[in-house]
Parts: C-alpha cells; sequence; structure tokens
C-alpha cells in the first residue's frame, strides 16, 4: 500500500509538529513507557490513515527505544549480550502479535486495558517499598524468559498502548528488579518488541519513510534526555511519572468515543 501524493509531500509545519510531539513523547517513554499515547493521535491529528499511523509509530518508535537501551547500556543498567535472548523473544511474540491482530479479539483488550492500567498506577502509588533495590525473584529467569516476556511482546503486535508499562510491573513483581533497573531492561525488551511488529508493517507495505525517520529522529534525542533524568534520579522520578503515565494513559483510551465499553454501555 503506498501512501496517497498528499502524505508522500507532507507540509514542513506537519514535520515539525510531529518531531517535536516524537520528542516528548520519547522523553516520557524512556522513563515511564507510553509514548504512543502522544505520537498516535499526532500521527492521526496530521491527517495520517489509521493503517500508516500504527507501521510509521513502529519505526520511530525503534529510534526511541533504542536510543534509551544505548544510554542504560553505557551506564551499566543493562548489559545487552545477556538479555539479548529476551529481547529476541519479545520481538518473536510481537511477530504473532501484529500477523494475528485481526483474529485476536481487539475490543475485549481495548475495553480492559485502561483498568489494567490504573491498577498498574494504583501498585506503583502506593506500595511504599518499591525503589531501587533489587528485592527477592518470584520467577526464575528461564520461565520469565519463555512465558512473560513474549506474552508481553505479543501484545504489544496485537494493540500496544501500556506495553511499557506492563514491562515494568513484570521486573518489579516477578523478576525483583528495582525501579532503576526495570526501567532499563523495560526499553530493551521494548525495542525487541517494536522490531518484530516493524518487520510485519514493512512486509505490508505501511510505512511513510520521511514522517518515520522525521519523528525518529526526535525519538532519538528525547529518550537521550529522558534516560539522564532517569538515572540521575531513579525511583524519585521513575515512580511519579509510571503513575501519572498510566492514569494519562487510561483517560486517554476511555476519552475516545469509539472505545467499545462507551459503545457498549451508550455513552
Amino acid at each position: 500500500m503506498s501512501p496517497s501524493p498528499a502524505l508522500a509531500d507532507i507540509a514542513l509545519h506537519i514535520l515539525v509538529f510531529l518531531f517535536f510531539a516524537a520528542f516528548l513523547a520519547g522523553f516520557i517513554d524512556s522513563i515511564a513507557g507510553g509514548g504512543g499515547m502522544i505520537t498516535i493521535p499526532a500521527m492521526l491529528i496530521a491527517g495520517i490513515p489509521p493503517l500508516e499511523t500504527l507501521g510509521t509509530n513502529k519505526l520511530q518508535s525503534l529510534f526511541g527505544s533504542g536510543s534509551a537501551t544505548l544510554a542504560y547500556a553505557r551506564a551499566g543498567h543493562v548489559r545487552l549480550s545477556e538479555q539479548l535472548p529476551m529481547a529476541a523473544l519479545s520481538a518473536l511474540g510481537a511477530v504473532f502479535g501484529a500477523l494475528l491482530a485481526a483474529i485476536v479479539p481487539g475490543d475485549v483488550l481495548k475495553a480492559i486495558l485502561p483498568f489494567l492500567l490504573v491498577a498498574i498506577a494504583v501498585y506503583f502509588g502506593l506500595k511504599p517499598n518499591i525503589g531501587d533495590v533489587d528485592k527477592h525473584r518470584r520467577m526464575s529467569v528461564f520461565l520469565f524468559t519463555v512465558t512473560i516476556v513474549p506474552a508481553i511482546g505479543f501484545y504489544d503486535g496485537v494493540f500496544g498502548p501500556g506495553t511499557g508499562s506492563f514491562f515494568m510491573l513484570a521486573f518489579v513483581t516477578l523478576a525483583g528488579f528495582g525501579v532503576l533497573k526495570a526501567t532499563a531492561h523495560t526499553k530493551l525488551l521494548n525495542f525487541g518488541s517494536n522490531v518484530g511488529a516493524f518487520a510485519v508493517f514493512l512486509f505490508y507495505g505501511v510505512i511513510l519513510w520521511k514522517v518515520g525517520l522525521v519523528m525518529g529522529a526526535g525519538q532519538f534525542l528525547g529518550a537521550q534526555a529522558g534516560s539522564r533524568v532517569a538515572m540521575k534520579n531513579g525511583a524519585k522520578i521513575i515512580k511519579p511519572l509510571l503513575v501519572v503515565t498510566s492514569i494519562a494513559l487510561a483517560i486517554r483510551l476511555m476519552a475516545d468515543p469509539s472505545h467499545p465499553l462507551r459503545v457498549w454501555l451508550g455513552w
């Protein structure tokens, strides 16, 4: 599928708008996840069709998650060579998620997601002993890698919003990671799931390269800035931003008149 002539010659001021939207998304996403809450509406506002929006969003997300991963790795918060199997399984899960998106009950996912995000916000907001120090691991590395990681990657391929929050919750509650370490590993696995879903969208030819690369530059810079803030402040900034981002994403989803719950209830 090729973009329309209007999209091929997208105006400069629209590209500038999308660049700054991606910068903000990269900044927030590198700390607490939820960057798609900004980039996807921004692209839709710019007049980009939904399918091209999803495909192009995966392209520009690669730059943000990749940039944050490199920043955390350089600082020693994640060892890339040791975590590559997790990243590969996250990517594989996202491939199957993107391929099977048409037959997965997407309306059910959309309906329950706001409640899951609010639950995550409440957990991180009210749990006083969540900090930067690792706690007791509740699941073996192998079991976590072959079950939780591809499952969340699959979700990212099927739907996407809140993936970072789910990875964070899994790392903190099941792997026993401190908040900063969980954030660093979340970015690597999110990069993996972005790669997997991007490959599928690339196959279907729904990537707007000019838009994706411009936004990718914004994502890269925003993620570099955000990861530095996270590493400097640790749980003091990550926890509240994760809570706020999860609640904001839940509100954003429920504000959509086409949200299945609103349709079912006739709101």
